[in-house]
């Protein structure tokens, strides 16, 4: 059972007590009437014996006594009638001018809340932004008299300040411990590779070497996934209309080797966004490289199909592999972890493929969903909002349409 709205429970309320307290005035009006009128005209009984006995003493005994009860007779349906007018006249008044205090209950409630609505809307808008942090720049603001509701409403946005001041201070760290890092390993690199490079380098001097640059390159990935995670988790700069099949092609031409990995196909048909390429085109880059990295040994592969879905456009990518649970698969979105809670260590790579894939779907305004396909393996699906059509787009799509495999 639905209940009802605060507004409308005040409205209630204030119809309610309103009733209450016409219903006594009418009750008390009614009692005090009742015992006015038990004399009516203000003429006592007694007094009438004397007025009849005067008219010319021609009244004998049983017609003054029928006179005296036609008398009380009057009286009393003057009586009553007085009563019944005042019960009446006075339920109707008592009814209309119930349903105008309700409606002006009504607005009355509306009015006490306003601020409170105010509250609810920068709170729901703060939740509802794509990225954990990006609404809390947002202020209530409540203007009005210092009483309970101004109160909260400057504490909320006490609150805010200082959630905003925390996440602006953590993408901060991250983004200037990333740049402070990478002007270490890119000497480090140097120094290794000119070390390598000696005419007089010995050959074990040669294999440390070639293991400090693997190890340095690693780091420097590393960095680069943290600073895109950094950068992917601010306000987009940078907008323009992208193709998400072009990007899905440029990448895939960039990403399939000939090493007898798994087969890759593709199935592209145009899906327009409006965003930031570079953004996109990493997206693209950590979902494929997830689906090869994370296959099956012999017989794999991988599928990346692109088009539109319910006014959406959407990039899906899934590929053969080892199986996931169900359960598990959120817990891949988050930074440095993968499946069943591992944490960075080994090296399948350092766990922010996928978190940066929902960072930069995010901020874009989009979602990303990944569900355990039949057999092994996993179907990540990105979805965006589609960008506008344009003349120009209908005729660049009719002549570039197509459906490649490879």
């Amino acid at each position: 059972m639905k209940r009802l709205t605060l507004r409308a429970r005040l409205t209630l309320i204030y119809g309610g007590l309103f009733l209450v307290a016409g219903l006594v005035l009418l009750a008390v009006t009614y009692v005090l009437v009742d015992q006015r009128t038990a004399q009516p005209f203000g003429v006592a009984l007694k007094d009438v014996k004397p007025i009849i006995q005067g008219v010319d003493g021609r009244l004998t005994g049983d017609q003054a006594e029928q006179l005296r009860l036609i008398v009380r007779k009057v009286q009393g349906d003057a009586r009553n009638q007085t009563l019944d007018s005042l019960l009446t006249q006075g339920g109707i008044a008592l009814g209309l001018v119930s349903v105008v205090a309700i409606a002006f209950g009504w607005l009355v409630a509306g009015r006490a809340l306003q601020p409170l609505h105010q509250i609810t809307g920068t709170a729901r808008r703060i939740a509802g932004a794509d990225v954990a942090g990006r609404g809390l720049h947002e202020r209530i603001s409540l203007s009005g008299p210092a009483d309970e509701v101004r109160e909260l409403a400057d504490t909320f946005d006490e609150m805010l300040e200082r959630l905003d001041r925390s996440f602006d201070g953590q993408r901060r760290f991250v983004a200037n411990a990333s740049h402070e890092l990478r002007t270490p390993l890119a000497l480090n690199r140097s120094l290794i590779e000119l070390a390598v490079t000696r005419p007089d380098a010995s050959e074990d001097v040669r294999r440390l070497g070639e293991s400090l640059l693997a190890v340095n390159e690693r780091h420097e990935r590393l960095i680069d996934g943290l600073l895109t995670l950094a950068d992917s988790e601010k306000e987009l700069t940078a907008r323009s209309r992208v193709d998400l099949a072009d990007v899905a092609d440029h990448v895939l031409d960039q990403t399939i080797g000939a090493d007898g990995g798994p087969t890759v196909t593709r199935e592209l048909s145009p899906a327009l966004v409006v965003g930031d390429p570079v953004l996109l085109e990493r997206l693209t880059t950590n979902l494929v490289e997830n689906a090869l990295r994370h296959n099956v040994a012999t017989g794999g592969w991988v599928h990346v199909s692109t088009g539109l879905w319910d006014g959406r456009a959407e990039l899906t990518v899934s590929n053969t592999g080892p199986t996931v649970p169900s359960y598990d698969v959120e817990a891949i979105f988050e930074p440095f972890r993968r499946l069943s809670g591992e944490r960075l260590g080994g090296g399948r790579g350092f766990g922010l493929g996928l978190s940066i894939v929902r960072a930069v779907t995010r901020a874009h305004g989009g979602t990303v969903i990944a569900h355990p396909r039949e057999g092994g393996g996993l179907v990540v699906t990105v979805r965006l909002p589609e960008a506008p059509m344009t003349p120009v787009d209908h005729q660049v799509i009719g002549a570039t349409r197509r459906v490649g495999h490879r």
